[in-house]
Protein backbone atom coordinates (compact mmCIF):
# COMPACT_ATOMS: atom_id res chain seq x y z
CA UNK A 1 0.00 0.00 0.00
CA UNK A 2 1.38 3.50 -0.69
CA UNK A 3 1.56 6.53 1.50
CA UNK A 4 -1.10 7.97 0.11
CA UNK A 5 -3.32 5.35 0.75
CA UNK A 6 -2.47 4.69 4.00
CA UNK A 7 -2.65 8.39 4.71
CA UNK A 8 -6.65 8.03 3.36
CA UNK A 9 -7.15 4.85 5.21
CA UNK A 10 -5.96 6.26 8.65
CA UNK A 11 -8.01 9.12 8.40
CA UNK A 12 -11.28 7.27 7.71
CA UNK A 13 -10.68 5.06 10.70
CA UNK A 14 -9.64 7.58 12.98
CA UNK A 15 -12.82 9.77 11.77
CA UNK A 16 -15.46 6.35 11.93
CA UNK A 17 -13.70 6.11 15.37
CA UNK A 18 -14.38 9.16 16.35
CA UNK A 19 -18.41 9.71 15.04
CA UNK A 20 -19.36 6.09 14.17
CA UNK A 21 -20.75 7.25 11.17
CA UNK A 22 -20.04 6.30 7.28
CA UNK A 23 -17.18 8.56 6.22
CA UNK A 24 -17.32 10.63 3.12
CA UNK A 25 -14.38 11.65 0.60
CA UNK A 26 -15.63 15.71 1.50
CA UNK A 27 -15.43 15.03 4.91
CA UNK A 28 -11.71 13.62 4.78
CA UNK A 29 -10.20 17.16 2.58
CA UNK A 30 -12.21 19.12 4.71
CA UNK A 31 -11.29 17.58 8.39
CA UNK A 32 -8.06 16.14 7.92
CA UNK A 33 -6.31 18.60 5.39
CA UNK A 34 -5.25 16.07 3.36
CA UNK A 35 -3.46 17.70 0.04
CA UNK A 36 -5.30 16.05 -2.28
CA UNK A 37 -8.65 16.81 -4.37
CA UNK A 38 -12.14 15.17 -3.89
CA UNK A 39 -11.89 13.09 -6.81
CA UNK A 40 -8.46 11.66 -5.70
CA UNK A 41 -9.72 10.38 -2.37
CA UNK A 42 -13.06 9.22 -4.27
CA UNK A 43 -10.91 7.06 -6.71
CA UNK A 44 -8.47 6.00 -3.29
CA UNK A 45 -11.74 4.97 -1.69
CA UNK A 46 -13.07 3.03 -4.15
CA UNK A 47 -9.81 0.98 -4.34
CA UNK A 48 -9.09 0.45 -0.58
CA UNK A 49 -12.73 -0.89 -0.83
CA UNK A 50 -11.87 -3.45 -3.65
CA UNK A 51 -8.71 -4.23 -1.68
CA UNK A 52 -10.76 -5.02 1.12
CA UNK A 53 -9.76 -2.35 3.28
CA UNK A 54 -12.84 -0.66 3.44
CA UNK A 55 -17.21 -1.69 3.09
CA UNK A 56 -19.47 0.11 1.19
CA UNK A 57 -23.08 1.09 3.29
CA UNK A 58 -26.16 1.19 1.92
CA UNK A 59 -27.45 4.03 3.57
CA UNK A 60 -25.14 6.44 2.52
CA UNK A 61 -22.16 6.92 0.04
CA UNK A 62 -19.64 6.76 2.71
CA UNK A 63 -17.65 3.75 3.67
CA UNK A 64 -16.64 2.13 6.67
CA UNK A 65 -13.51 0.22 7.75
CA UNK A 66 -13.87 -3.57 7.39
CA UNK A 67 -12.14 -6.10 9.94
CA UNK A 68 -9.31 -6.44 7.37
CA UNK A 69 -8.67 -2.15 7.49
CA UNK A 70 -9.04 -2.54 11.26
CA UNK A 71 -6.21 -5.31 10.96
CA UNK A 72 -4.08 -3.11 9.00
CA UNK A 73 -4.19 -0.16 10.80
CA UNK A 74 -3.86 -1.78 14.28
CA UNK A 75 -0.36 -3.11 13.03
CA UNK A 76 0.76 -0.89 10.74
CA UNK A 77 -0.76 3.06 11.23
CA UNK A 78 -2.07 3.98 14.69
CA UNK A 79 0.49 5.35 17.28
CA UNK A 80 0.44 3.88 20.44
CA UNK A 81 1.67 7.01 22.67
CA UNK A 82 -2.22 8.27 22.59
CA UNK A 83 -2.14 8.88 26.91
CA UNK A 84 -2.50 12.70 28.28
CA UNK A 85 -0.39 13.81 31.01
CA UNK A 86 -4.16 14.09 33.12
CA UNK A 87 -4.24 10.23 32.08
CA UNK A 88 -0.80 9.38 32.86
CA UNK A 89 -1.07 11.22 36.38
CA UNK A 90 -4.81 9.54 37.45
CA UNK A 91 -2.48 5.97 36.69
CA UNK A 92 -0.21 7.22 38.76
CA UNK A 93 -2.06 7.99 41.34
CA UNK A 94 -4.13 4.75 41.37
CA UNK A 95 -1.11 2.65 41.22
CA UNK A 96 0.68 4.22 44.07
CA UNK A 97 -1.70 2.52 46.46
CA UNK A 98 -0.05 0.31 48.62
CA UNK A 99 -1.16 -3.21 47.52
CA UNK A 100 -0.63 -7.00 49.90
CA UNK A 101 -2.48 -8.93 47.73
CA UNK A 102 -2.38 -9.99 44.10
CA UNK A 103 -6.56 -10.08 43.68
CA UNK A 104 -6.07 -6.14 44.82
CA UNK A 105 -3.79 -5.19 42.29
CA UNK A 106 -5.81 -6.82 39.65
CA UNK A 107 -9.19 -5.04 40.82
CA UNK A 108 -7.31 -1.45 41.11
CA UNK A 109 -5.91 -2.12 37.75
CA UNK A 110 -8.99 -3.03 36.01
CA UNK A 111 -10.78 -0.46 36.99
CA UNK A 112 -8.65 2.11 35.99
CA UNK A 113 -8.18 0.90 32.65
CA UNK A 114 -12.02 1.01 32.32
CA UNK A 115 -11.88 4.59 33.78
CA UNK A 116 -9.96 5.80 31.17
CA UNK A 117 -10.86 3.69 28.18
CA UNK A 118 -14.58 3.82 28.84
CA UNK A 119 -14.79 0.30 27.49
CA UNK A 120 -15.58 -2.96 29.52
CA UNK A 121 -12.49 -4.44 31.12
CA UNK A 122 -12.42 -8.00 32.29
CA UNK A 123 -9.30 -9.42 34.39
CA UNK A 124 -8.52 -13.00 35.85
CA UNK A 125 -5.31 -13.41 38.40
CA UNK A 126 -2.57 -15.88 37.89
CA UNK A 127 -3.76 -19.79 37.06
CA UNK A 128 -2.49 -21.97 39.74
CA UNK A 129 0.28 -23.79 38.01
CA UNK A 130 2.16 -20.48 37.49
CA UNK A 131 1.78 -19.89 41.17
CA UNK A 132 4.75 -21.03 43.40
CA UNK A 133 4.15 -22.04 47.24
CA UNK A 134 5.91 -19.62 49.42
CA UNK A 135 4.70 -20.36 52.80
CA UNK A 136 1.88 -22.76 54.07
CA UNK A 137 0.75 -21.13 58.34
CA UNK A 138 -1.14 -23.25 60.00
CA UNK A 139 -2.95 -20.68 63.03
CA UNK A 140 -4.97 -22.10 65.82
CA UNK A 141 -8.33 -20.28 66.48
CA UNK A 142 -9.49 -22.32 69.48
CA UNK A 143 -9.10 -25.76 70.32
CA UNK A 144 -10.73 -27.03 68.02
CA UNK A 145 -10.65 -24.79 64.88
CA UNK A 146 -7.47 -24.30 62.70
CA UNK A 147 -6.61 -22.13 60.22
CA UNK A 148 -4.90 -22.29 56.88
CA UNK A 149 -3.02 -19.57 55.42
CA UNK A 150 -1.44 -20.34 51.35
CA UNK A 151 1.13 -17.66 50.35
CA UNK A 152 2.67 -18.04 46.86
CA UNK A 153 5.02 -16.64 45.66
CA UNK A 154 3.31 -13.27 43.71
CA UNK A 155 1.56 -12.82 46.15
CA UNK A 156 -1.64 -14.54 46.03
CA UNK A 157 -3.03 -15.83 49.41
CA UNK A 158 -5.68 -18.53 49.56
CA UNK A 159 -7.05 -19.12 53.19
CA UNK A 160 -9.46 -21.94 54.41
CA UNK A 161 -10.43 -22.62 58.20
CA UNK A 162 -10.83 -26.63 59.70
CA UNK A 163 -13.03 -27.48 62.52
CA UNK A 164 -12.73 -30.46 64.88
CA UNK A 165 -14.25 -32.95 67.13
CA UNK A 166 -10.75 -32.99 69.22
CA UNK A 167 -9.01 -30.68 70.67
CA UNK A 168 -5.57 -29.64 68.80
CA UNK A 169 -2.72 -28.88 70.57
CA UNK A 170 0.03 -25.98 69.17
CA UNK A 171 2.60 -28.38 69.77
CA UNK A 172 0.77 -30.60 67.00
CA UNK A 173 0.06 -26.83 64.85
CA UNK A 174 4.23 -26.65 64.78
CA UNK A 175 4.58 -30.04 63.68
CA UNK A 176 2.43 -29.58 60.87
CA UNK A 177 3.41 -25.88 59.86
CA UNK A 178 7.78 -27.47 59.72
CA UNK A 179 6.30 -30.75 57.82
CA UNK A 180 3.84 -28.99 55.14
CA UNK A 181 6.23 -26.26 54.56
CA UNK A 182 9.36 -28.75 54.03
CA UNK A 183 7.11 -30.81 50.92
CA UNK A 184 5.21 -27.85 49.24
CA UNK A 185 7.29 -24.91 49.81
CA UNK A 186 8.87 -24.08 46.24
CA UNK A 187 6.06 -26.66 44.70
CA UNK A 188 3.80 -25.09 42.28
CA UNK A 189 0.08 -24.19 43.58
CA UNK A 190 -1.43 -27.53 42.16
CA UNK A 191 -3.89 -29.62 44.22
CA UNK A 192 -2.00 -32.17 46.56
CA UNK A 193 -1.71 -35.44 44.45
CA UNK A 194 -1.39 -38.88 45.90
CA UNK A 195 1.46 -39.57 46.50
CA UNK A 196 2.02 -36.66 48.16
CA UNK A 197 -0.60 -37.21 50.60
CA UNK A 198 0.41 -40.41 51.38
CA UNK A 199 4.27 -39.14 51.98
CA UNK A 200 2.86 -36.75 54.64
CA UNK A 201 0.25 -39.10 56.65
CA UNK A 202 2.95 -41.93 56.51
CA UNK A 203 5.60 -39.20 57.99
CA UNK A 204 3.62 -37.73 60.67
CA UNK A 205 2.19 -39.76 63.68
CA UNK A 206 -1.39 -37.55 64.02
CA UNK A 207 -4.38 -39.67 63.62
CA UNK A 208 -5.43 -39.37 60.22
CA UNK A 209 -8.67 -37.60 61.64
CA UNK A 210 -6.38 -34.23 61.64
CA UNK A 211 -4.54 -34.70 58.53
CA UNK A 212 -6.82 -35.73 56.10
CA UNK A 213 -8.99 -32.70 56.87
CA UNK A 214 -6.47 -30.41 55.68
CA UNK A 215 -5.21 -32.42 52.36
CA UNK A 216 -8.65 -32.24 51.57
CA UNK A 217 -9.57 -28.30 52.39
CA UNK A 218 -5.74 -27.30 50.95
CA UNK A 219 -7.26 -29.48 47.82
CA UNK A 220 -10.57 -27.65 47.48
CA UNK A 221 -9.15 -23.73 48.34
CA UNK A 222 -6.60 -24.48 45.02
CA UNK A 223 -9.43 -26.26 42.91
CA UNK A 224 -11.74 -23.33 43.74
CA UNK A 225 -12.91 -21.56 40.25
CA UNK A 226 -10.81 -18.81 38.84
CA UNK A 227 -12.16 -14.87 39.79
CA UNK A 228 -13.51 -12.62 36.69
CA UNK A 229 -13.54 -9.32 37.67
CA UNK A 230 -15.12 -6.65 35.54
CA UNK A 231 -15.24 -3.23 35.26
CA UNK A 232 -17.75 -0.54 33.46
CA UNK A 233 -19.91 -3.26 32.21
CA UNK A 234 -22.41 -0.84 32.02
CA UNK A 235 -20.16 1.62 29.57
CA UNK A 236 -20.69 -0.71 26.17
CA UNK A 237 -24.61 -0.05 26.18
CA UNK A 238 -23.92 3.92 25.71
CA UNK A 239 -22.33 3.30 22.10
CA UNK A 240 -23.74 3.72 18.76
CA UNK A 241 -23.33 -0.40 18.06
CA UNK A 242 -25.41 -1.84 21.31
CA UNK A 243 -28.33 0.25 19.77
CA UNK A 244 -28.61 -3.09 17.84
CA UNK A 245 -31.02 -5.68 20.06
CA UNK A 246 -29.26 -8.64 19.10
CA UNK A 247 -25.59 -7.24 19.25
CA UNK A 248 -26.95 -5.99 23.11
CA UNK A 249 -27.91 -9.87 24.07
CA UNK A 250 -24.97 -11.12 22.50
CA UNK A 251 -22.94 -9.06 24.61
CA UNK A 252 -24.83 -9.86 27.84
CA UNK A 253 -24.49 -13.35 26.86
CA UNK A 254 -20.94 -13.40 26.54
CA UNK A 255 -20.22 -11.67 29.88
CA UNK A 256 -22.19 -14.06 31.43
CA UNK A 257 -20.54 -16.61 30.51
CA UNK A 258 -17.70 -17.23 32.27
CA UNK A 259 -16.08 -20.35 30.44
CA UNK A 260 -16.07 -18.10 27.32
CA UNK A 261 -14.54 -15.20 29.33
CA UNK A 262 -11.35 -17.92 30.95
CA UNK A 263 -10.88 -19.28 27.34
CA UNK A 264 -10.68 -15.96 25.71
CA UNK A 265 -8.23 -14.40 28.77
CA UNK A 266 -6.22 -17.24 29.07
CA UNK A 267 -5.12 -17.29 24.67
CA UNK A 268 -2.43 -15.02 23.58
CA UNK A 269 0.90 -14.50 23.85
CA UNK A 270 2.59 -13.55 27.21
CA UNK A 271 4.40 -10.15 27.67
CA UNK A 272 2.53 -8.91 24.59
CA UNK A 273 -0.71 -7.32 23.77
CA UNK A 274 -2.91 -9.13 21.68
CA UNK A 275 -5.57 -7.66 19.51
CA UNK A 276 -8.70 -10.23 17.58
CA UNK A 277 -10.54 -8.28 16.12
CA UNK A 278 -14.09 -9.78 14.72
CA UNK A 279 -13.74 -12.94 12.87
CA UNK A 280 -10.55 -12.78 14.43
CA UNK A 281 -11.84 -14.46 17.77
CA UNK A 282 -11.95 -18.08 17.99
CA UNK A 283 -15.54 -18.13 19.57
CA UNK A 284 -18.24 -17.50 17.58
CA UNK A 285 -19.96 -15.59 20.05
CA UNK A 286 -17.16 -12.68 19.84
CA UNK A 287 -17.91 -12.13 16.40
CA UNK A 288 -19.07 -8.99 16.84
CA UNK A 289 -16.25 -7.69 18.95
CA UNK A 290 -12.95 -6.32 19.23
CA UNK A 291 -10.94 -8.25 22.09
CA UNK A 292 -7.46 -6.21 23.53
CA UNK A 293 -5.82 -8.52 26.24
CA UNK A 294 -2.15 -8.28 27.73
CA UNK A 295 -0.93 -10.73 30.32
CA UNK A 296 0.87 -9.25 33.17
CA UNK A 297 4.52 -10.54 33.84
CA UNK A 298 7.38 -9.28 36.05
CA UNK A 299 10.30 -11.58 34.92
CA UNK A 300 8.92 -15.46 34.79
CA UNK A 301 5.79 -14.77 37.13
CA UNK A 302 2.52 -14.46 35.92
CA UNK A 303 -0.07 -11.87 37.77
CA UNK A 304 -3.05 -12.49 35.60
CA UNK A 305 -4.55 -11.26 32.72
CA UNK A 306 -6.63 -8.46 31.60
CA UNK A 307 -8.98 -7.51 28.66
CA UNK A 308 -10.78 -5.16 27.17
CA UNK A 309 -14.31 -6.00 25.27
CA UNK A 310 -16.09 -3.59 22.98
CA UNK A 311 -17.13 -2.62 19.59
CA UNK A 312 -15.23 -3.45 15.92
CA UNK A 313 -15.00 0.53 16.06
CA UNK A 314 -12.82 0.38 19.05
CA UNK A 315 -10.47 3.23 19.92
CA UNK A 316 -7.56 0.58 19.44
CA UNK A 317 -5.20 3.99 19.62
CA UNK A 318 -6.54 4.68 23.02
CA UNK A 319 -6.91 1.50 24.68
CA UNK A 320 -3.40 -0.33 23.38
CA UNK A 321 -1.42 3.33 24.43
CA UNK A 322 -3.13 2.65 27.88
CA UNK A 323 -2.45 -0.88 28.36
CA UNK A 324 1.31 -0.49 27.84
CA UNK A 325 1.63 2.40 29.84
CA UNK A 326 0.14 0.66 32.74
CA UNK A 327 1.79 -2.59 31.94
CA UNK A 328 5.18 -0.88 31.97
CA UNK A 329 4.02 0.81 35.06
CA UNK A 330 3.03 -2.27 37.05
CA UNK A 331 6.65 -3.86 36.04
CA UNK A 332 8.46 -0.91 37.44
CA UNK A 333 6.60 -0.68 40.76
CA UNK A 334 6.65 -4.58 41.40
CA UNK A 335 10.30 -4.58 40.47
CA UNK A 336 11.22 -1.14 42.77
CA UNK A 337 8.66 -3.28 45.65
CA UNK A 338 11.15 -6.53 45.30
CA UNK A 339 14.05 -4.17 45.29
CA UNK A 340 13.45 -2.60 48.75
CA UNK A 341 11.91 -6.19 50.15
CA UNK A 342 15.60 -7.81 49.14
CA UNK A 343 17.20 -4.52 51.19
CA UNK A 344 14.83 -5.10 54.04
CA UNK A 345 15.96 -8.61 54.25
CA UNK A 346 19.56 -8.06 53.92
CA UNK A 347 19.53 -5.61 56.56
CA UNK A 348 17.97 -8.00 58.92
Amino acid sequence: MDDRKKKILQAVIDEYINTAEPVSSGALVKKYGLDYSSATVRNELAELESNGYLDKTHTSSGRVPSEKGYRFYVDELMKDDNVSLEEIKYIQEKLSTKINEIEDLTKITTSTISEITHYTTIAIGPRPETQIIEEIKFVLLGSRMLMVVIMTDNGLVKETIIKYEKDITQSQVETLNNLFNSKLKGKPLNKIDKPMEEYILSEINYSIDVIKPIIEQINKVIEQEEQVYYEGTGKSFDLPEFKSLEIAKNFVNVLDTKELMLEMLNSGVAKDINVYIGDENEQKELKDFSIVTFKHTVGDKELGTIGIIGPKRMNYSKVISVMKYISKKLNNNLQTNQSQENETKDTK
